[in-house]
């Protein structure tokens, strides 16, 4: 894998992320690992300094898989409100976290269930909660 990109998280995001791993085992969400190393390597600033083109908890983005070449519309959530046949994909599954604190324009390499890799690319953010004043989501 190449090395990582930098990722900017909100102090809130931050937060709630560490509350969510401390209450998740890695037995029943081996994601959790990944999001531990996620949080580990961020720059973490204030929700009303987060860049309106990164993706946080909540955001809508469009993203590119160079495996398949599909572009496709996510919304990254939390593990209850995930589903991923309508585009909410949970912050626990690996491309969640492997998107978490992306700015557009931005790749990465990540490791899929199967063993084998893929890279994702950030083609636009259409919402992000920090960016419309929304610091409760």
């Amino acid at each position: 894998m190449s090395s990582l990109p930098a990722i900017t998280l909100s102090s809130l995001d931050h937060l709630r992320l560490t509350n969510l791993i401390e209450r998740v085992s890695v037995k029943d969400f081996p994601g959790v690992t990944a999001l531990e190393a996620e949080l580990d390597r961020a720059e973490v600033v204030e929700p009303r300094d987060m860049p309106a083109d990164v993706i946080s908890m909540n955001s809508r983005a469009r993203i590119r898989l160079h495996n398949s070449g599909e572009a496709r519309e996510i919304t990254l959530c939390y593990p209850a409100d995930a589903d991923a046949d309508n585009g909410r994909i949970s912050i626990l599954a690996p491309i969640g976290s492997a998107l978490l604190g992306l700015a557009v324009g931005q790749q990465i390499d990540w490791p899929l269930p199967d063993g084998s890799h893929t890279r994702i690319e950030v083609l636009a953010v259409s919402y992000q909660p920090e960016a419309d004043g929304d610091y409760l989501r």
